[in-house]
């Protein structure tokens, strides 16, 4: 598995497999990407980031911001992840001082 961190108020849009862009058509099945009940928060800059896994299949995944009548506009239109990180990556990165890490349960 690999993972990411997508901040709050960011979705994703076309993703990225060895042979190119997934084709749902071809491969028969939407790509495995869950977004985990874990956050980081930053209290600093008020931006929680959200951890995503996606199976090794995915090599890039596209995000971009949501767009909302409430929230000013960033500039940004996309950005490509294209390095994907490690589950050791993810730790290293919930231990550093700098952050809060938070978890959340889904009711049933």
């Amino acid at each position: 598995m690999k993972y990411f961190f997508l901040t709050e108020g960011w979705t994703i849009g076309r993703i990225w497999g060895v042979g190119g862009l997934w084709d749902v058509a071809t491969r028969r099945r939407l790509p495995d990407l869950q977004k985990m009940d874990l956050c980081i928060w930053n209290s600093q800059d008020r931006e929680k980031m959200w951890l995503y896994r996606v199976e090794d299949a995915v090599l890039m995944v596209e995000v971009k911001p949501i767009e909302s009548d409430r929230r000013p506009s960033t500039g940004i239109g996309q950005v490509v992840l294209t390095r994907l990180i490690t589950a050791e990556q993810v730790l290293e990165r919930l231990g550093t001082a700098s952050t809060e890490c938070q978890t959340y349960r889904r009711l049933l």
